[in-house]
């Protein structure tokens, strides 16, 4: 059997994001379709004592028409300084802080001024952290086009050799088991039960960036993140 993974690149992204790469063979970052200007791509969150604060990368999107992932710039590189400093300020006194904060601060020692590079200098920075070895690459490297969504994935599967494509929970919306099945490929979603894990200032907040709970857990949280493992 072989597991393949593919989803849209995010910026410091939740614990679900690395379930679904540590529990497939090869992880696909899709970062040549469209641009989601609401979603995760340029954001995160992490927890305060004062709450949630969400942490964004300035992006430039006016004027473009339909961009893709690859294809988005940043307005202005002192972003860096002030999530860097939130990080620290928020979780100086994290039990794995002096551990994790600089692998945080040399991921984003990034000369581009492209989200994409910050997105999987992150990504890679944190899997190796947390020892996870799965391949992981950007689909437009892998040369593979479609006009149709689902047989666009159905390709990069074939290409990639894969038995099963591990997908999404909002997946369920767009594909259909039968259509990958023709292909023999078995198409499993996620349905990430959350798991609870020490934090900082008061009660349990879920669906943080990841960072959250690696500065609290240190070298135990893949073995949290895929105690909430779920297929379907």
């Amino acid at each position: 059997m072989k597991r393949v993974a593919i989803i849209q690149p995010g910026y410091l992204p939740w614990l679900g994001f690395f379930e679904l790469m540590a529990s497939s063979d090869a992880f696909v970052i899709y970062d040549d379709v469209q641009f989601d200007k609401n979603g995760w791509r340029n954001r995160n969150r992490i927890k305060t004592p004062h709450g949630i604060q969400w942490l964004s990368v300035p992006v430039l999107t006016r004027g473009r028409n339909k961009p893709r992932n690859n294809e988005i710039t940043i307005k202005d590189l002192n972003w860096r300084k002030k999530h860097l400093k939130a990080i620290f300020q928020n979780y100086r006194k994290a039990r794995y802080f002096d551990e994790v904060y600089p692998m945080i601060e040399k991921s984003l020692q990034v000369d581009s001024d492209r989200l994409i590079d910050f997105d999987m200098s992150l990504v890679q920075g944190i899997a190796d952290y947390m020892k996870i070895r799965t391949r992981i690459m950007l689909s437009s490297d892998l040369g593979i086009e479609g006009e149709d969504r689902a047989m666009r994935l159905i390709n990069v599967c074939k290409h990639l050799g894969a038995t099963h494509y591990y997908n999404g929970a909002a997946g369920k919306e767009l594909y259909r088991k039968e259509d990958f099945k023709e292909y023999g490929i078995t198409l499993e979603f996620q349905e990430y039960k959350h798991p609870a894990y020490s934090q900082l200032y008061g009660d349990f907040v879920p669906y943080l960036s990841v960072v959250d709970l690696i500065f609290n857990e240190g070298g135990g949280s893949l073995d949290i993140i895929l105690s909430g493992r779920n297929v379907i």
